[in-house]
């Protein structure tokens, strides 16, 4: 099997390290899954980080979004995982959306925008509803910055509305999450290897 690809997952908690972290467990369960398929894999808490607001690769003043950016420059695959707070994807998540649209201007030697040819895959927790509403909005966001979502490329947990237990309380991972997960890693890593052996063409 080939093993060179690697994929990055992107964790948008709220929480700094070492707090736990359920989004951090879901991401790390699909990077397992990918490991099964020859995937390298690498997670960045992005809180744990100084990421400036804008819209540039580098905010100057000590941005550290610059050095996260070059891991995802050289990712195959990009796990974007985020909680739900009031039914939407945490700030942490919308603020790697708006950092990543830099790359809608920068190419590669051929002229295809820089993330062409990456494939991305979302992993959203919580307990309250908007999962499929998160799901959609960053589909379309990291669809538009140039990466590509495989078939089924998304897992999630919602828990029981206005109920305390998060996703890391669980006893066990729910079958269904955990076949998910299974299943967005093998399309993923599919679909990464098909675009590595054959890019899409240039502009």
């Amino acid at each position: 099997m080939d093993t060179d690809l690697t994929a990055l997952a992107l964790v948008c908690s709220l929480k700094a390290s070492p707090a736990e972290s359920s989004s951090e467990l879901i991401a790390r369960q699909v990077l397992d899954e990918l490991a099964g398929h020859g995937v390298a894999r690498e997670t960045v808490r992005v809180v744990d980080h100084d990421v400036r607001p804008g819209v540039e690769d580098d905010m100057g003043g000590g941005d550290e979004w610059p050095a996260i950016l070059e891991k995802v420059r050289a990712a195959d695959v990009l796990v974007l995982a985020t909680p739900t707070w009031l039914g939407n994807p945490s700030s942490i998540a919308q603020r790697v959306l708006e950092r990543l649209d830099a790359q809608l201007s920068a190419t590669d030697d051929e002229g295809r925008p820089a993330m062409f040819g990456k494939v991305a895959v979302v992993a959203v927790v919580g307990n309250e509803d908007g999962a499929h509403k998160i799901v959609a909005d960053l589909f379309q966001g990291l669809n538009d910055i140039g990466f590509t979502i495989p078939a089924q490329g998304c897992t999630y947990w919602n828990g029981e509305a206005m109920n305390p237990v998060d996703y890391l309380d669980l006893d066990e991972t729910p079958s269904a999450v955990a076949s998910t997960n299974s299943t967005a890693a093998a399309n993923a890593a599919h679909l990464a290897r098909l675009l590595r052996g054959a890019q899409y063409p240039a502009s």
